[in-house]
Parts: C-alpha cells; sequence; structure tokens
C-alpha cells in the first residue's frame, strides 16, 4: 500500500461520516451474508467519540476504515474478560479501499497500544456462523478462543442477540 497512513482518534464532526460507513457495512452485509448490523444508537457513538474509544485510519488524507476500541468487555468475555485486552469492534472499510489489509494496520497499532498499556491480549468478536469472517481474523494472526451466547445484551447493539465467535492475539 503506497501513501501516507495514520491512525487518529475520531472527533464529534466526524459523527455523520461514521455512521456513513456503518450504513456501508450494513449494506455490504446484506450482500455477503444472511446477518447484518442493525444500526446504532447516535447517542452510544457521541458517547464513544468522546471517551477516546472511536478510530479512524486516514490515507492520503481520506478517511478510509473506522473502528472502536474498549479496554473492557465483559458483557461479551464474561469471565475470560480481566484487564488486560484491547478489544476491537465495528471495523468498516470504505467500499472503495476493501482488500488494502486495514485490519493489519489496526492490528500492527493494536499491537503496540497493548505493549504500551501492558495488555496482554487484542481481542475481538464476530457472530459465529460467519465462517469466511472467521478465516480472515485467523489468517490475520487471531486465534478461535470459543462461542458464545449473551445472557444480556442491554446497553448493546442488538445484532448481539445472535451466537457469537471469540477470537484474540495474544502479545
Amino acid at each position: 500500500m503506497s501513501g501516507q497512513i495514520s491512525i487518529i482518534s475520531s472527533s464529534p464532526s466526524d459523527l455523520d461520516n461514521i455512521f456513513w460507513f456503518y450504513d456501508q457495512a450494513i449494506a455490504f452485509q446484506k450482500k455477503v451474508f444472511h446477518k447484518n448490523w442493525l444500526g446504532f444508537d447516535r447517542g452510544l457513538v457521541e458517547r464513544e467519540i468522546k471517551e477516546g474509544r472511536q478510530f479512524r485510519i486516514i490515507l492520503d488524507g481520506v478517511a478510509v476504515c473506522v473502528f472502536l476500541i474498549s479496554l473492557d468487555d465483559r458483557t461479551i468475555w464474561k469471565e475470560l474478560d480481566n484487564d488486560n485486552a484491547l478489544y476491537l469492534h465495528r471495523i468498516v472499510t470504505h467500499p472503495e479501499y476493501r482488500g488494502r489489509s486495514f485490519v493489519a494496520t489496526i492490528i500492527r497499532w493494536a499491537k503496540a497500544f497493548c505493549m504500551r498499556e501492558k495488555r496482554e491480549y487484542i481481542r475481538l468478536d464476530t457472530w459465529s456462523d460467519n465462517l469466511k469472517l472467521i478465516e480472515y481474523y485467523r489468517s490475520s494472526g487471531f486465534r478461535f478462543v470459543k462461542n458464545t451466547v449473551l445472557d444480556d445484551i442491554e446497553g448493546l447493539p442488538e445484532h448481539y442477540q445472535w451466537e457469537l465467535a471469540l477470537l484474540e492475539i495474544r502479545i
């Protein structure tokens, strides 16, 4: 990949663009899979931006990917959430920039974050029947941990009602 690339925190002025990315992801999910995200609460995303957890990958001045981080994820990871992981969520690539290995860029960034913050794992989840995406994550260095069904999805987007596959990279 050529060009100047950086990962920066999102700001409140990015909110509409983040939702554009989510809309693009939902349209793509509908084309390639039998499930899709069911939308996101604007207040939730505003709070994530304010907390400094929403990020953008910028390539030559263009936002090409967005993603969210969390430092705890007990609702999803339950007893495995022990304050030593960085959790990645909602990785979305701009449709015109798919296939350019932005997940690898995020992993490099996340590994540096984990080293700096003394965290042992990078973790993420996806639907357990999304075998193509699970295999992509595995080929990117993630290890399958287990499948899980959440007991309570209060406070989470509705798409967490379905069984999840949990994956991680140990630093």
